[in-house]
């Protein structure tokens, strides 16, 4: 497994969010020797999964700031409709985006850089339920396990997860 040491990553929570797709990427990167800060609405508050499962926030998504990371991760799950009405969180993903860092979505998370109006002309993928929303938006919608376009991976539910997680790990490990 590659090192992604020196790396920092942020990854978004809320209540609803997809159980998997935040803990397995979040084990991976440790995994690695990668940093991880899951970041929630609010500060070392714990958030449920959609499944149940809990997970507390490292930090407010209104502390975070773009130079501090490498990339992001947004989960799906119903947390990224209640999310994407936060300006912190569309402004967030715009300045990951326009920086040229990792934007990286699975199943319904990618809702988020949709409201944050960044995948015009960006080949994605994602949940089906959000296929129409992501064409709409611009994106280039492809059926696939995970759609690497630059700086840009998105997959479609959590059976994609180890196609996704590589999908971050050949984005992370470029050098920058």
């Amino acid at each position: 497994m590659a090192s992604l040491k020196g790396k920092h990553f942020l990854i978004f929570v809320g209540d609803g969010y997809e159980d998997l797709e935040l803990w397995y990427p979040k084990l991976r990167l440790l995994e690695a020797d990668a940093g991880v800060t899951v970041a929630g609405p609010e500060e070392n508050k714990k958030y449920i999964g959609k499944n149940g499962y809990p997970c507390v926030s490292d930090g407010s998504i209104d502390e975070m700031e773009v130079q501090d990371f490498y990339g992001l991760i947004i989960p799906g799950g119903w947390m990224p409709d209640k999310l994407r009405r936060d300006d912190k969180v569309k402004q967030l993903t715009r300045d990951f985006a326009a920086a040229g860092k990792l934007v990286a979505a699975i199943c319904h998370g990618g809702w988020i850089p949709i409201s944050a109006g960044i995948y015009k002309g960006v080949k994605v993928t994602g949940s089906e339920g959000i296929k129409d929303d992501l064409i709409n938006a611009g994106a280039i919608w492809q059926d696939a396990a995970v759609v690497v376009d630059r700086h840009f991976v998105s997959s479609r539910h959590p059976d994609d997860l180890p196609e996704f997680c590589k999908g971050i790990f050949s984005v992370a490990t470029k050098t920058r």
